[in-house]
């Protein structure tokens, strides 16, 4: 153990003693749901930054998505389902751009440069 380890539990003991944290905001209610459960423990992090950073979520799975209906057009043999899919596809683009237009994804002139290119990926 290194000494500010030690200093600092030195210091939250003698707080609680002192009952500092009687009367938190909060105290005795449950935690909020971390969002970041499903996400393996070593990749949270890099989760986190990429949500703060407005690049994780909802996006990131309507981009997964659109990918994989993508896939399952290419490769659909029954035209009813086809259309089905493209439906699918367009109602997923629209949810897309609704969130990009909302959080400003592409307002910036460095992300605005990628616009297209994300697009194209995406089978626009």
């Amino acid at each position: 153990m290194d000494f500010s380890y030690l200093i600092s539990e030195d210091r939250i003991k003698r707080a609680i003693k002192d009952g500092e944290f009687d009367r938190l905001p909060g105290m005795g209610k449950p935690l909020k749901k971390d969002e970041a459960a499903h996400v393996p423990e070593d990749l949270r992090m890099a989760y986190r930054m990429l949500k703060n950073a407005g690049m994780a979520g909802d996006e990131g799975a309507l981009k997964k998505e659109l990918m994989t209906i993508e896939d399952l057009i290419a490769k659909c043999t029954d035209e009813s389902e086809r259309e089905r899919l493209m439906e699918r596809k367009t109602e997923n683009r629209l949810k897309l751009d609704r969130l990009a237009d909302k959080k400003g994804l592409f307002d910036k002139p460095a992300s605005a440069f990628y616009k297209d290119k994300v697009y194209r990926r995406l089978g626009r």
